[in-house]
């Protein structure tokens, strides 16, 4: 990044000021950097901001590809002709509309869509901390890195059997999911932490900005891309290793156990039901996060500003 002429004018200028005025100073100081910015990139967005004919093409080639998968899928099943080796599309919608008449059916995703989400807010909050802590303390980062490199090591079966000896069946999806998605929200901050610009640290030294507003203005500003991305990568682990575990454990009313039932009982039309349901779900889930996650960055821009 290079260096601003104006910040070094600044901190020459008004290094002796008081501890109110500077904040004061390298608040409009960071805000005229960001509104620069801002300018240079909504220039960006107008030159090339996308036309309704562009995204309508967009749109229409997802649409596209999509056809043309389930176009394979029905070849593929008229020429196979056994239902228990691969249905149709048109029998796994059949069979979806089925399902959803019954009330376990809804059940069974709210309760499944319940426990993962838990695991994966508690995998956010905790990974979270432990980045900060393992930034700030040197001693807590060299304690659990061990801890981190073990749990992404550890193939998810593995640790779905080793916790159906401590855990309570309803609870395995919850342990299962925070676990998963535990390193890649660590990594994602303390890396994210440890990258941060030097040139904003030295200012809030010389101004003395410390605190709430030192971690607000230049830590989770700096965070805020790199989380986003591990947050949706977060997500789909959630999701994948939450379902295994299900499969695994089979707690009453969820998706886990649906999708253990079809296969028991070769019922392979409800199998790919089921798994049409988890990959809607974990896409809806996925956007709805990433929505917050936008939010709460639009928030904390603004109360930057």
């Amino acid at each position: 990044m290079a260096h601003n002429p104006h910040i070094k004018d600044s901190i020459s200028a008004r290094g002796g000021a008081e501890k109110g005025a500077a904040s004061a100073d390298f608040s409009v100081e960071k805000n005229d950097q960001a509104q620069s910015a801002g300018q240079t990139q909504g220039a960006g967005r107008v030159q090339g901001k996308p036309t309704v004919r562009k995204v309508a093409s967009s749109w229409g080639a997802r649409l596209g590809a999509l056809v043309f998968w389930l176009v394979v899928w029905q070849i593929a099943a008229v020429v196979i002709n056994q239902d228990i080796v691969l249905t149709s599309p048109i029998q796994t919608i059949q069979t979806l509309f089925s399902l959803a008449q019954l009330r376990e059916f809804w059940v069974s995703i709210g309760l499944s869509l319940l426990r993962i989400f838990a695991g994966g807010a508690l995998a956010f909050t905790a990974g979270s901390l432990l980045a900060f802590l393992s930034f700030k303390y040197k001693l807590i980062k060299i304690l659990f890195e061990p801890l981190i490199s073990t749990i992404k090591s550890i193939p998810v079966a593995s640790f779905v059997i080793l916790l159906l000896i401590w855990v309570r069946t309803p609870y395995l999806s919850i342990s299962i999911s925070f676990l998963m998605a535990l390193p890649i929200i660590y990594i994602a901050v303390l890396e994210g932490l440890l990258s941060t610009d030097q040139q904003l640290i030295e200012m809030a030294d010389v101004y003395q900005i410390h605190g709430w507003q030192r971690i607000k203005a230049i830590y989770l500003s700096q965070l805020m891309p790199s989380l986003k991305t591990a947050t949706s990568l977060a997500m789909g682990f959630c999701w994948k290793s939450g379902i295994a575990a299900e499969v695994i454990g089979l707690p009453a009313f969820s998706i886990g156990e649906h999708l253990y039932n079809a296969k028991v009982y070769l019922d392979t039309p409800a199998l790919f039901a089921w798994t049409l349901v988890v990959i809607v779900m974990s896409a809806l889930g996925e956007k709805i996060v990433m929505r917050l996650v936008s939010w709460a960055a639009a928030r904390l821009e603004k109360s930057c500003s």
